[in-house]
């Protein structure tokens, strides 16, 4: 998912370059980042800063799944507008999310920072688990957590 990664001796100005080709034809694009260690996968949007939304995160998922789930929110968002902190989405296919804000966007995703400054605007699509319960709740993932919140929840 990461191509900066695979192909390291492509140059970051040459990924970018891909990059915004990839945000004007399609709107935005997808950055994942694998985890290491003990930190979980994530992968966050590129692009909605141009279309006035925030850009979307989400932490904890394949890969495969986190870009669908982003791709089908950053639609729904487009249609419905900006997400709100604390709002709860119910998008087809996939698990109950939760908007939180994340206060210091910048230092997460650096794509999309190269491309828009670090002025941008950033919220984290938090899921539930298979039994509806989300991070904040200790019986969230049976008690084995697997999903960073990056920001402070609106209760």
């Amino acid at each position: 998912m990461c191509q900066m990664c695979e192909e390291p001796e492509r140059s970051e100005e040459q990924y970018l370059i891909e990059v915004l080709d990839r945000i004007r034809e399609y709107g935005w694009c997808v950055q994942g980042v694998l985890g290491q260690g003990s930190r979980p996968s994530w992968a966050y949007t590129a692009g909605l800063t141009a279309q006035g939304l925030p850009e979307l995160v989400v932490t904890g998922l394949s890969p495969h799944h986190a870009a669908y789930l982003l791709n089908t929110a950053a639609e729904h968002a487009l249609h419905t507008g900006p997400p709100i902190p604390g709002e709860q989405w119910l998008l087809p296919r996939l698990p109950r999310v939760e908007v939180v804000r994340i206060g210091t966007p910048a230092v997460h995703l650096h794509v999309a920072v190269s491309c828009y400054g670090t002025g941008i605007e950033a919220v984290q699509l938090v899921y539930a688990d298979p039994a509806g319960w989300f991070p904040w709740s200790p019986h969230y993932n049976l008690g084995f957590g697997g999903q960073p919140v990056l920001g402070v929840r609106n209760a």
